[in-house]
C-alpha cells in the first residue's frame, strides 16, 4: 500500500488513476480539495475497494499520524501543494502555509512512522517529494537546461516555497537518514488540468468564443511533459531512485507559450472548427506580463534516462493532440471546475490587462 498525498489534484489524480490501472496495490489518497483539487478527477475509481481517499490536509499531524499506523504505507508520495505563480504573486500566506509549513509537519510525521518501522519494512519505506522546475529560477536563451545540480534560484512565492519544501526534504535525508526521493519535473499538461494554467484555458475559452490572453510577447519558453510520462517517471524513480538523489524529469519538448497556443488553435480548427469559418487564432489577446515572470524554463532528463532508463513515450504533437481532444470530449468536467471562485480569479485577473 501506499499514501499519495494531494492525490484529487491534476498530476496527483492523474497518478492514482494510472497507479490503479496497472496495480493492484491500494493507495490511501489524501487531498485538502482546495479549489483545485476536484473529486471528479476520481470519478471512475468510486467503486474501487483499492481506493481509499481522505479528506484532509498534510499540516493535520493527529490524523496523519493515525493513517500511517493504520495502513502502514510502504511508500508515501507528496503531491499536495499550492502551484499557481499568479495566485502567489497575489496571496503567497497560502503558498508558505502548504508548501512549507505543511511539508514540514509531513516529514515529522512520516519520520515518527518509519523510525518505529523494523527490517525490510523499514528498509524498503520511501518517502518520495515532487517538485517543480521553477525552483532553479530562469534561463537564458542559449543557457544549458537545468541539470540536478543547477543552484537553486527561485523567482516567485511558489517557486521559493517549493524550493524551501525541497530543502527540507533533503535535510530530512542528511539529517535524520529518512529515505527520500525527490523529482523535480518541468510544465505539466494533459486531463484533469484546472482551466486557470495556459493550456487549459486556452481551450476552455477559445470554445466559449472569449479572449485568449497570453502575456507579455509569448515568447516565454517552457519544456513541456505530458502528465502520463510524469507519472511513469515517477514509479520509476520510486521503484529505482537511489536514495537522497533528485531526478529532472521532462519532455524534451522545449517551446515558447505562443507556439503552444498556436497549437491549440491549430487543433481546434480541425477538431472543433468555429462556426464562422475563422481560425481561434483571431481570439489572441496579449495582456501586461506578470511581475518578474521567468524567461525560460529548460530541463535536462539525462540523469534519470541514464541511471533508471526512464523517457518520455509522447512527443509534444501526440500529447496535445490528446490533450486537446480530452477537454473536447468532457464538457461536464469543464462545466463542474468552472465554480465562481473560479470565474472570479480569471475575471479579476484579466479582464481589462488587454493592451
Amino acid at each position: 500500500m501506499i499514501l499519495v498525498t494531494g492525490g484529487a489534484g491534476f498530476i496527483g489524480s492523474n497518478f492514482v488513476n494510472d497507479w490503479l490501472a496497472q496495480s493492484n496495490e491500494a493507495v490511501i489518497n489524501l487531498d485538502k480539495l482546495t479549489y483545485a483539487g476536484n473529486t471528479q478527477n476520481l470519478a471512475g475509481l468510486e467503486d474501487n475497494p483499492s481506493h481509499i481517499f481522505v479528506h484532509s490536509d498534510i499540516g493535520n499531524r493527529e490524523l496523519m499520524a493515525a493513517l500511517l499506523l493504520q495502513y502502514q504505507p510502504r511508500a508515501v508520495i507528496n503531491f499536495a501543494a499550492e502551484s499557481h505563480v499568479d495566485r502567489s504573486i497575489h496571496g503567497p500566506e497560502d503558498f508558505i502555509e502548504t508548501n512549507i509549513v505543511g511539508t514540514f509537519h509531513l516529514l515529522e510525521e512520516v519520520r515518527a512512522y518509519w523510525n518505529n518501522l523494523a527490517g525490510e519494512a523499514k528498509q524498503n519505506f520511501r518517502f518520495l517529494h515532487v517538485s517543480t522546475d521553477e525552483v532553479y529560477g530562469s534561463l537564458g536563451k542559449a543557457d544549458p537546461a537545468f541539470t540536478e545540480t543547477h543552484r537553486y534560484e527561485p523567482n516567485s512565492p511558489y517557486s521559493a516555497s517549493k524550493a524551501a519544501s525541497d530543502h527540507l526534504v533533503r535535510a530530512y535525508h542528511h539529517t535524520y537518514g529518512l529515505p527520500v526521493l525527490t523529482t523535480n519535473c518541468s510544465n505539466n499538461y494533459g486531463p484533469y488540468h484546472f482551466p486557470e494554467k495556459l493550456i487549459p484555458l486556452m481551450i476552455v475559452n477559445a470554445l466559449a468564443g472569449k479572449d485568449l490572453p497570453i502575456y507579455g510577447d509569448g515568447q516565454q519558453i517552457r519544456d513541456w511533459l505530458y502528465v502520463t510520462d510524469h507519472c511513469s517517471a515517477i514509479r520509476r524513480v520510486l521503484e529505482a531512485g537511489q536514495l537522497g538523489e533528485t531526478y529532472n524529469v521532462g519532455g524534451w519538448n522545449e517551446k515558447p507559450n505562443l507556439d503552444i497556443v498556436t497549437a491549440v488553435c491549430g487543433l481546434l480548427d480541425e477538431l472543433r472548427p468555429r462556426a464562422d469559418g475563422q481560425s481561434y487564432a483571431l481570439q489572441v489577446a496579449y495582456v501586461t506580463d506578470r511581475p518578474g515572470h521567468d524567461r525560460r524554463y529548460a530541463i535536462d532528463a539525462s540523469k534519470i534516462e541514464r541511471e533508471l532508463g526512464w523517457k518520455p513515450a509522447e512527443t509534444f504533437e501526440t500529447g496535445i493532440r490528446k490533450t486537446v481532444q480530452w477537454y473536447l470530449d468532457n464538457p461536464e468536467w469543464v462545466s463542474q471546475v468552472q465554480s465562481g471562485a473560479y470565474r472570479d480569479w480569471v475575471q479579476s485577473h484579466y479582464v481589462g490587462a488587454a493592451q
